[in-house]
């Protein structure tokens, strides 16, 4: 959509929004339409969801650009923004706009092995400090997880959904004495986990890149997530039966 026709779209709800202050609002790095190699704006229905939350939160709550963007910055990261009711802009065209009030951990507990349950989550993420405000870890055991690898921030910096249920896990071992360098081992399983995972699923992603149809590696993933979790269940439980 051009910005002409995003005009034409916002004018009965903003009618003294102009063309200059859409481009003053992406040169304040609010909005960012795509744009063409010939330079032309190409806006998306996610561009104008986003642009309409800016304008509302301008005129209904008088928000300065610093409160607006500290708003749409957790918006996109899939947090709540304190405060805020109302419609907000989706952060992706192609995925759904989160849920109002999200929680850290929007899916299913992990202690549901169910392959419909550990199918990819929609993106949350927390700078350190928020995950640690969310869990209860404390800066030294945040520390000592992530020097062991079992805590991992994203090329930004941030934590995904996953750190959450690692950090609460790992606050709840300490109870039984367990620190970072005891669950080091995990990390080590999981990694090799992982690349077999990765492993088995690659041909059915070079067949999907290829157009050939076939099973949904997304869907695929879940299952063998779920067997393997099973798998490891089973051994772990199977060991302290014959133990006892």
């Amino acid at each position: 959509m051009s910005i002409g026709a995003v005009l034409g779209e916002l004018h009965g709800d903003f009618p003294d929004l102009t063309q200059s202050k859409i481009r003053y609002l992406e040169q304040e790095g609010l909005i960012s339409p795509e744009r063409r190699a010939s330079g032309y704006r190409l806006f998306t229905e996610a561009d104008i969801a986003r642009l309409r939350f800016i304008l509302t939160a301008q005129r209904d709550r008088f928000w300065p650009h610093k409160v607006i963007k500290d708003a749409l910055d957790r918006l996109d990261r899939g947090l709540d923004v304190p405060g805020l009711t109302g419609p907000t802009p989706q952060a992706d065209a192609s995925s759904p706009a989160p849920p109002p009030a999200p929680e850290p951990a929007a899916h299913a507990p992990v202690s549901d092995l169910s392959a419909g349950a550990l199918r990819r989550r929609r993106a949350v993420r927390l700078s350190p400090l928020e995950l640690r405000e969310r869990t209860g870890l404390d800066s030294a055991a945040y520390t000592q997880l992530t020097s062991f690898g079992l805590l991992r921030t994203d090329a930004g910096g941030k934590h995904h959904a996953d750190d959450v249920d690692v950090a609460e896990a790992a606050v709840a071992l300490a109870r039984f004495g367990l620190e970072a360098r005891h669950l080091r081992l995990f990390r080590v399983a999981a990694d090799r986990e992982i690349g077999l995972t990765q492993q088995l699923l690659e041909p059915l992603r070079r067949r999907r890149a290829r157009g050939a149809s076939g099973p949904d590696p997304a869907e695929r993933e879940a299952e063998l997530l779920s067997r393997t979790l099973a798998l490891h269940v089973a051994l772990v439980r199977s060991g302290l039966n014959q133990s006892r």
